[in-house]
């Protein structure tokens, strides 16, 4: 019998086999965070042969270079230089599509060193490795408690450990400057480790953890995003967004990183809309903007400037000619017996109401007029003496 285990984190799934205890490890595609899509697999070539993306625990990744003359493929688990000891990682990205990362990022083949890849991970360094992985949860625990004892505003988010389980990295968030000399003096002695501290902020931590957005898809920031650009209020502003703190805000705390997404489009929508300061004077009275729906470049004015119950679109093009008319001194007919019709959105499925999935009510029979004295007076019989 087997035992399968999927670590989403490093995007592996391990295989246990009951009878003879070995686990296997393979390269889980789809589970691994901020992955790339080989778009260009099976173009030959050999460019960048011996150049490879190796992915660690959540988005950390770097370049390696194959310096150990074994056939490595994609979703192989290699042992890897690093600053000190080794690393464990997998091979997640090859081929042509390793240059093109390395000029989204800045890096030049021809001038810049690349740590090399030592060989192929053996039983025992998956071993070692798991050993390290297990120590991760419960060192962030125990992490945690002792910055709280000393008394440092900081929060420990995640920690990993290197391959060879000789050194781990802890991400910590904190609002301002933090003086952690004495506690990494302190992490020293009690995990018997070297140390390394690597400062985050909310979105990254999100990212590193993961989740599910009110959207019901996995979180941007955990499955492509990056690089965080900075979001505030006026991106929903220009969207004309209700500003609620709870509904603009992901799961991080902050400013949904989506806010940003669609700016652009608004921008370039309001560059058409005019800028309606003044009622608009028609043969019949005056008419009060009221709404704006930015994206249909449509205008809702009224003849009630406190009411919205009878509204009447006009498009972006046709309140900027009125507007010159009014200047002019023309007024234009009545908007009432203009077509104002707007199409608006049907649904594929058609207009069913929602109420079809209640069950349907049972109708009440309608009762006897004996049957509403009976329940006024009492007994049938009448009021007992």
């Amino acid at each position: 019998m087997e035992k399968t285990n999927i670590d989403c984190n490093r995007g592996v799934v391990s295989v246990q086999d009951s009878e003879t205890g070995i686990t296997s490890f393979s390269y889980r595609e789809g589970c691994c965070k901020l992955r790339d899509h080989n778009y260009l697999k099976g173009i030959p070539d050999q460019s960048y042969k011996d150049l490879f993306e190796v992915r660690f625990k959540n988005t950390r990744k770097s370049i390696y270079r194959n310096a150990s003359g074994q056939n490595v493929k994609l979703g192989d688990m290699v042992i890897v230089e690093a600053a000190t000891g080794c690393d464990l990682g997998i091979v997640t990205l090859e081929g042509p599509l390793v240059g093109k990362q390395m000029r989204a990022k800045g890096i030049d083949p021809a001038n810049d060193e690349f740590k090399r890849i030592y060989r192929k991970a053996k039983q025992n360094d998956i071993e070692k490795w798991q050993e390290a992985i297990a120590r991760e949860h419960d060192t962030m625990i125990q992490a945690r408690r002792i910055a709280a004892e000393m008394g440092l505003e900081m929060k420990i988010g995640d920690v990993e450990f290197q391959g060879d389980g000789s050194k781990a990295i802890f991400y910590y968030i904190a609002d301002g400057r933090v003086d952690f000399r004495q506690l990494i003096k302190v992490f020293a002695e009690e995990f018997r480790i070297r140390i390394e501290m690597k400062q985050i902020g909310a979105r990254q931590e999100a990212g590193l953890i993961g989740g599910i957005g009110v959207c019901g898809r996995e979180l941007c920031c955990a499955r492509y995003i990056s690089h965080f650009k900075s979001i505030s209020t006026a991106a929903a502003r220009v969207q004309d967004l209700s500003l609620n703190p709870q509904k603009l805000a992901g799961q991080c705390g902050k400013l949904k990183c989506c806010l940003n997404y669609e700016v652009a489009a608004y921008q370039d929508a309001q560059t058409r809309i005019p800028r309606v300061q003044e009622p608009l004077e028609f043969e019949d009275g005056l008419v009060y903007l009221r709404k704006t729906d930015i994206l249909r470049e449509t205008l809702y004015f009224s003849y009630d400037k406190g009411s919205d119950s009878a509204l009447y679109p006009l498009l972006a093009e046709d309140v900027l000619e009125i507007i010159r008319m009014n200047r002019n001194g023309i007024k234009p007919e009545s908007l009432r017996r203009q077509d104002n019709s707007v199409p608006e959105f049907v649904s594929a499925v058609g207009d069913d109401s929602i109420s079809r999935f209640d069950s349907p009510k049972r109708r009440k029979k309608n009762r006897s007029k004996n049957a509403r004295k009976r329940t006024r007076g009492g007994s049938p019989e009448g009021p007992s003496k």
